[in-house]
């Protein structure tokens, strides 16, 4: 074994040593590029480190998209804005921003189901993803029930600090169902632990008047949670067609044209 050799063994030992896997595996395709390209020690250097950063940012990447648990690959940028008239589209591009995840501050998506409520939830999620944030999304249903499991079981501060943790969380679909007492403490408990500290994004296919409906006619839970999380929110109101029912009536309408003209 030549001493070239044994310097490069080594050198790759120390890398693997340090778990620079990514590094170590281009070590002999950037050693043979740095000799042909003449390149400084320093100039190597870096390019083998940026190999392995590249790799660590893209396992963190992986790893934050698996815990978020986000249910559909949905972006911003594809939402159709045109099929909303009455949307803020400069109130979606500067959520777009991110900056209220910086300030910890929540964001309330309203409207009737359908209209893209939860496309411009689970987008701003991936973005706060890809910006590096580490993000969960839940059904207000599934928090709840995840909630009563972990009272039943002992688990109930571990859950608390579950949903505390993340810098952004996204509840969907808030008052679909009404929430029994129960639910409705846990889903206070959960706003009331990331108050000030940790961003929302709720949705909800009711208006604000009316949460006391959701939480059991119980407008003294309703109003405590409104207080926290109107403190420092967006409210972005959507009121328009639903994109499953334009869908329907497109397809209701080419079916009757195709019946109209085999009958011709």
């Amino acid at each position: 074994m030549t001493a070239e050799t044994s310097e490069y063994q080594q050198l790759r030992s120390h890398l693997a040593y340090l778990k620079l896997d990514a590094a170590a595996d281009a070590l002999a395709v950037e050693l043979d590029r740095a000799s042909s390209e003449k390149a400084s020690c320093s100039r190597f250097l870096e390019q083998l480190l940026h190999i392995e950063v590249n790799a660590t940012e893209e396992r963190r990447l992986t790893g934050r998209r698996r815990f978020a648990s986000l249910p559909a690959p949905w972006r911003l940028e594809d939402y159709d804005m045109s099929a909303q008239p009455t949307l803020d589209r400069k109130l979606v591009e500067e959520l777009g921003t991110l900056r209220f995840v910086e300030e910890a501050a929540n964001v309330l998506l309203i409207g009737p189901p359908g209209v893209g409520k939860t496309h411009i939830a689970v987008g701003l999620a991936h973005r706060a993803v890809d910006a590096g944030y580490r993000v969960y999304y839940t059904t207000a249903a599934d928090l709840a029930a995840r909630c009563h499991r972990a009272a039943i079981e002992g688990r109930w501060a571990t859950t608390m600090r579950f949903f505390a943790g993340p810098t952004l969380l996204v509840i969907d679909e808030l008052g679909y169902l009404p929430l029994a007492n129960e639910a409705a403490a846990s889903l206070f408990q959960v706003v009331t632990q990331r108050y000030l500290k940790g961003s929302i994004v709720l949705t909800t296919n009711r208006g604000i008047a009316s949460w006391g409906q959701i939480f059991n006619d119980d407008p003294m839970i309703a109003a405590a949670m409104l207080d926290r999380l109107l403190h420092k929110s967006t409210v972005l109101t959507i009121d328009g067609d639903s994109y499953r029912m334009r869908a329907h009536r497109a397809q209701v309408e080419q079916l009757r044209k195709g019946v109209t003209a085999t009958r011709s």
